[in-house]
């Protein structure tokens, strides 16, 4: 059980050289010069070590009238700096909104993957090993603990 929690912990899935190089930028441009695309933002966040402001677009999901970030690829950088950090800006033009972060234990992140997938599963389904919108609670509660979700608070 615990090379399981460490696998889950340190589950990191890094971005190609089309997302990095192409498609990150794309949607960063065009979410800083206001066109959220499907919910984008443009995330930042204080570097951990650094303290220097660390831009990532994100995926913004509300469900229940309450905003959720979801890390499809796990463990990333942003999750870390977040943690530390408990909170950062979301971005979409010029309106920039300050908030702070609560992250999700795994038995609530059933719910909100599923939203998430059901939302996204075209741009991130790859990331949730065939889980979809679709499984069962069980399957869902079974990749939780490899996807951080942050509630935010504004």
């Amino acid at each position: 059980m615990e090379s399981t929690m460490s696998e889950a912990k340190n589950h990191y899935r890094e971005p190609g050289w089309f997302t990095r190089k192409v498609f990150n930028p794309a949607v960063a441009f065009a979410t800083r010069h206001g066109l959220s695309i499907w919910g984008s933002r443009e995330l930042r966040v204080r570097g951990r070590t650094s303290g220097e402001w660390r831009t990532v677009p994100v995926n913004l999901l509300t469900l229940d009238d309450t905003r959720y970030l979801v890390a499809p690829r796990g463990e990333t950088q942003w999750v870390r700096n977040i943690r530390v950090s408990g909170g950062g800006e979301l971005r979409v033009g010029r309106h920039v909104e300050a908030f702070t972060v609560e992250e999700l234990a795994d038995a609530e992140k059933v719910a909100v993957l599923r939203a998430y997938l059901r939302r996204w599963k075209m741009e991130v389904g790859v990331f949730f090993d065939g889980v979809s919108a679709d499984s069962t609670d069980e399957e869902l509660a079974a990749i939780a603990p490899r996807h951080p979700v942050f509630r935010i608070r504004s």
